[in-house]
């Protein structure tokens, strides 16, 4: 985490080859899936993003350590965008590895949501 920054609750979930952790810094929510996100195990990081019943959310996606991407989480990053910005709130990804940051660029969703080189640089207002 940043330095000077309070970490709150912190929720695990793991399926098949993906763990996905979340915490809440200074208000704003950090989703650190790891390992590999596709049809399988898509649906742990959706539970993770969603946004139902939170005004104005504030979310960081930390994807240092996904190894694969496929479609599957791609569609999940671009509905988390909706959601969030429907709510009037923000999502960021942090620190996406090349594989992933390649697929994301594929498709574009690096021209809607914000990439950061690092979670702390994600993290800052």
């Amino acid at each position: 985490m940043a330095e000077g920054r309070r970490a709150d609750t912190e929720q695990v979930a793991q399926v098949g080859g993906l763990t996905v952790v979340a915490t809440a810094t200074d208000g704003i929510r950090v989703v650190s899936p790891a390992g590999e996100i596709d049809h399988d195990t898509a649906q742990t990081l959706r539970q993770a993003l969603d946004v139902t019943s939170i005004a104005q959310p504030r979310i960081v996606v930390d994807l240092r350590q996904v190894t694969f991407m496929d479609s599957a989480g791609v569609h999940i990053l671009f509905a988390a965008h909706q959601a969030v910005s429907e709510a009037g709130g923000w999502i960021r990804l942090a620190a996406p590895t090349s594989a992933v940051q390649r697929v994301l660029h594929l498709v574009g969703i690096d021209s809607l949501i914000p990439f950061r080189p690092t979670l702390r640089d994600a993290l800052a207002p």
